[in-house]
């Protein structure tokens, strides 16, 4: 062999095994999976909580953003509680427990009865990556995984409600 089929051989070679190594890493990857029990808090970051909603597809889903020291998040908690008794058969609810910490987070998801799933986000990241910026707010996902409705702050019972039954169908 001459010297150039030398080097085009093992360019290919080299071709063929970082391929085999980089389709063995995305078989090997993980997807998150909906947090088991309610009060699990596991920590995730934007790209992987993005990931947990666009596998929701074909479900509603209602995502709340909170963190226990927030009054407006106390405040609304109870009609969150009530809507997920009301639609949590029809749509799923997730939390993203922002710029808190685990004790009071757990602490807030026993005294006001949630019995949806949270996710734990110290740095309030995921909120940030739908343009949110401060607890409480809450996006309302359709069937097919469309950000269909976004409040920023407190939302009332009466929009929580019309916005429930909107994406439920």
């Amino acid at each position: 062999m001459t010297s150039r089929s030398v080097r085009v051989v093992a360019a290919t070679v080299a071709l063929a095994a970082l391929v085999a190594c980089t389709s063995s890493q995305a078989t090997t990857t993980s997807a998150p999976t909906w947090p088991s029990p309610v009060d699990a808090l596991p920590t995730m970051d934007p790209t992987a909580f993005h990931d947990l909603i666009a596998q929701q597809k074909g479900h509603p889903v209602l995502v709340n953003i909170w963190a226990s020291w927030c009054g407006p998040c106390i405040t609304e908690a109870p009609d969150l509680a009530a809507a997920h008794a009301k639609y949590g058969g029809t749509v799923r609810f997730i939390g993203v427990d922002a710029q808190d910490d685990r004790s009071g987070a757990t602490t807030f998801i026993h005294e006001h009865q949630l019995a949806y799933p949270s996710v734990f986000d110290p740095s309030n990241a995921i909120a940030v990556s739908y343009g949110l910026f401060s607890p409480p707010d809450t996006l309302f996902f359709d069937a097919n995984g469309t950000l269909v409705k976004t409040f920023p702050g407190q939302i009332s019972r009466d929009a929580l409600m019309s916005n429930l039954q909107a994406i439920a169908g």
